[in-house]
């Protein structure tokens, strides 16, 4: 299959990677001249314009930073210039509304699209390993399968046109809530005399247990290897939870849904972000404890 990848970042990148690993002929496009050389060494063919990428293509895929770049991408570059019949893959995470939107443009364009953004960070995005949340028709979504399941652990179809987007929201906004608890409850023990790793070997085990302290500890030093045991570089940067979160509480208030404890959340990381902490991992909340 022939494919356009659009947006080589951190997660993109190595998602490109793996389309090739399985075969695809990927045809990619970034604005960074950097991000571009990788691609060709992973053996996409590389373009310096959409338009040129989206030629001749099966399949469109993107992962852009945020809506507007979304819908100025596919309005101006996409739609009308991929071959008719193409299937769109939108695995960014935008808000709800845009990706209704630029899916019904492409419906009315004559395309088929789904909103497929992903959960499972960096290290899954080049291992192949993400979750795709996906929102479109069943016919859609099963076009999309062949071109997600090369970069996936799990493809899941969660229902119609932006179903996707929601299901994301949802899980950060869970993620975030139970990372904050996770870093309390380590520090509280360590604070009353219990050593942190004979805490994360108990609650581990029982019914503490939960993704942030069994999977990406975030206390150095403890339990499972995570950015936290490298001064918190790399992994999910507190500056994109933010920006998951505050997508959350527009969701919640358009649906008008009372989630406390994601603004509180919310509140948190935006002061995080303010003290200049963005690019730290978003386990780093445990060093303000």
């Amino acid at each position: 299959m022939k494919i356009a990848f659009i947006g080589l970042g951190n997660m993109g990148g190595g998602m490109a990677a793996n389309l090739v690993k399985a075969g695809h002929e990927v045809q990619a496009f970034d604005l960074a001249a950097e991000a571009l050389a990788k691609a060709k060494e992973n053996g996409c063919a590389v373009f310096t314009t959409v338009r040129e990428a989206v030629q001749g293509v099966d399949a469109v895929v993107s992962m852009l930073p945020n809506g507007g770049i979304v819908k100025s991408v596919y309005e101006a570059d996409v739609l009308g210039q991929a071959p008719a019949g193409a299937l769109f893959l939108d695995c960014s995470t935008i808000d709800l509304a845009t990706a209704r939107e630029v899916g019904e443009a492409a419906k009315a364009a004559g395309y088929e699209m789904v909103d497929a953004p992903v959960s499972g960070g960096i290290a899954a995005a080049n291992g192949g390993t993400l979750t795709f949340m996906v929102g479109g028709t069943e016919e859609a979504f099963a076009r999309a399968q062949a071109v997600l399941e090369p970069m996936a652990k799990a493809v899941i179809h969660a229902g119609a046109l932006g179903a996707g987007q929601v299901a994301k929201m949802c899980n950060n906004m869970l993620l975030a809530i139970h990372m904050i608890g996770t870093c309390e409850a380590l520090a509280l023990a360590e604070k009353a005399g219990l050593d942190m790793q004979k805490f994360y070997e108990i609650s581990s085990k029982s019914t503490g247990y939960n993704w942030s302290l069994n999977d990406y500890t975030p206390a150095p030093g403890v339990g499972a290897t995570s950015p936290a045991d490298n001064g918190y570089q790399g992994g999910f940067a507190s500056a994109l939870m933010l920006k998951d979160l505050r997508l959350a509480m527009a969701g919640a208030q358009t649906a008008g849904a009372n989630v406390p404890l994601g603004e509180h959340a919310t509140k948190i990381y935006e002061a995080f972000n303010e003290a200049g902490n963005g690019g730290k991992d978003f386990g780093a909340i445990f060093t303000t404890l």
